[in-house]
């Protein structure tokens, strides 16, 4: 807000053009207490009218790439290398939810019903987020003390991740949130 002009006031008014038949009327501001510079009246850089829309997130696993990427909206903020399910314990392609986290899980063996619990034995690491079960196992996101073992088709159809890469994903993950399984 530029400040009041005293009444009665007058504001120089030039010409910008010499043209008599179309006049360019121009007003010269002068600076002074009611007419402050321009700089001190324009904001610093331009103020976003709109708020910012939050991008849906999503997960997408390729497994062709043997990768999972996160989306927000169409654009992918980060991938990671990824473990996929091994030759008759393939991972399932489809379109799923997450529907379960948890830190520091205990795993059970599917065989001998051993359970193993948290700890550097573990074979989920300290993170999992489960996105698909047919009533009796489940599939998901885990870390793993065989490191050596992500970017190959090794796991018993879940998706291993280094143990950091995990943690960050689990940071992002919600549950509910979708999970793209893709050859």
């Amino acid at each position: 807000m530029l400040g009041a002009v005293p009444y009665p006031s007058v504001v120089p008014i030039a010409f910008a053009s010499e043209d008599e038949n179309h006049p360019q009327p121009v007003i010269q501001l002068r600076r002074g207490p009611y007419f402050p510079s321009w700089d001190a009246i324009a904001p610093p850089f331009p103020q976003p009218i709109f708020p910012e829309v939050i991008q849906p997130i999503r997960l997408v696993i390729r497994l062709s790439e043997r990768r999972v990427y996160v989306y927000a909206g169409e654009s992918v903020t980060i991938s990671y290398p990824i473990a996929i399910g091994k030759t008759g314990w393939e991972t399932p392609v489809g379109a799923y939810t997450v529907m379960n986290m948890q830190e520091d899980p205990a795993w059970q063996n599917p065989f001998t019903g051993d359970v193993i619990p948290a700890g550097q034995y573990n074979p989920l690491g300290d993170r999992w987020i489960g996105f698909w079960s047919d009533g009796d196992n489940m599939i998901g996101f885990h870390g793993t003390p065989n490191e050596r073992s992500v970017g190959q088709a090794a796991s018993h159809g879940c998706i291993r991740m280094l143990n950091h890469d995990v943690r960050e994903l689990y940071a992002i993950a919600e549950l509910g949130m979708p999970v793209i399984v893709e050859p």
